[in-house]
């Protein structure tokens, strides 16, 4: 049997009621009740016991720390979470754990497990049962789903099929037993697995609207680092009117990281196509290309974490990392 290490964060799936609505109050141990027995050897650990709004890059940290510390004893890992900020978990994971040569799972709940309707027992089945697949990395399992770490947005707040993969296929289906791959993944390991946890929080996440004034920008250089504007179409940025481009360059001026993608979740962002996205030099922000708003955010905390040099956080923002991006 495989040996699987559940780590239990709080969320949806370990949620009871209270006086003020849902909250997480089940145990891991109480989760573990609903696997079959005879299939794994399972041990378990509570990271946390929150609300995923509550999550915060440290705490990703925390769940990072918990999967190296137990690398070796383990053949594959599950991780319960709250479904509001499992997309940036994931793809936070994906960075700070290297070279993974095994199944590191996240997976939730639309509704807590110990109610009579939910989809919390199917999703935490499928999760161990991919847990113990011969692949390594970081994924999303959810409704018969699995989906590479980096590339989950959560897309419904009530369907149970809340989670899609965007700009990449799905790496597999679940149903029972079987596990059907739609996209085989090489093991991308280089050596053993490593941890790196250097994260910077500072990282403001931007979304234009038509009226957005260039004051804003104002306030991000003083309390933040890096910026991640999400801008319309392919990437352009307004020139006329509420001009916003002189801010965007004093950012860049003042060592501030400026990442561009767009509000569109499909395709990804091309700021060469347009006159208003060439208007800001492409040696100067960083391209996002089909990433995901997700994954861009702690791929920027993580990067600054390391470098304050503009030039090194765009290459290392721009290079491929965990399928995050795709070449093109």
């Amino acid at each position: 049997m495989k040996k699987i290490l559940l780590l239990a964060t709080g969320g949806t799936i370990a949620s009871v009621h209270s006086e003020n609505g849902l909250k997480p109050g089940v145990s891991p141990d109480e989760l573990i009740d609903f696997l079959p027995f005879d299939r794994y050897e399972v041990d378990s650990k509570l990271i946390m016991n929150i609300d995923s709004t509550n999550m915060q890059p440290e705490l990703w940290v925390d769940i990072a720390n918990a999967i190296y510390e137990n690398y070796a004893d383990y053949d594959g890992f599950v991780i319960t979470h709250g479904t509001d900020t499992m997309a940036y978990t994931s793809a936070a994971l994906s960075y700070m754990l290297q070279n993974a040569d095994k199944p590191i799972v996240i997976t939730g709940s639309q509704l807590p497990i110990k109610f009579e309707r939910t989809d919390a027992k199917k999703n935490i089945i499928d999760a161990f049962r991919f847990a113990c697949e011969d692949v390594g990395g970081v994924f999303v399992v959810f409704d018969g789903r699995v989906i590479i770490g980096t590339r989950a947005i959560k897309m419904r707040t009530k369907s149970y099929d809340a989670f899609e993969s965007i700009n990449y296929p799905y790496v597999a289906y679940i149903s029972g037993d079987e596990v059907e791959y739609t996209n085989i993944l090489a093991k991308e390991t280089a050596g053993p697995i490593k941890l790196d946890t250097s994260l910077c929080p500072d990282v403001f996440l931007l979304k234009l609207h038509p009226g957005t004034k260039p004051e804003i920008f104002d306030f991000i250089k003083q309390h933040y680092k890096g910026v991640v504007i999400e801008s319309y179409g392919s990437g352009g940025i307004p020139a006329q009117g509420r001009d916003l481009i002189p801010k965007v360059k004093e950012l860049i001026n003042e060592g501030i990281a400026v990442v561009i993608t767009t509000q569109c979740l499909e395709e990804g962002e091309d700021i060469t196509i347009y006159e208003v996205g060439r208007k800001i030099a492409e040696d100067l922000v960083i391209l996002s290309k089909d990433m995901n708003s997700e994954a861009i955010v702690p791929k920027l905390m993580w990067v600054l974490g390391k470098s304050n040099n503009l030039l090194e956080v765009k290459k290392w923002m721009e290079t491929p990392i965990a399928h995050d991006v795709s070449m093109y």
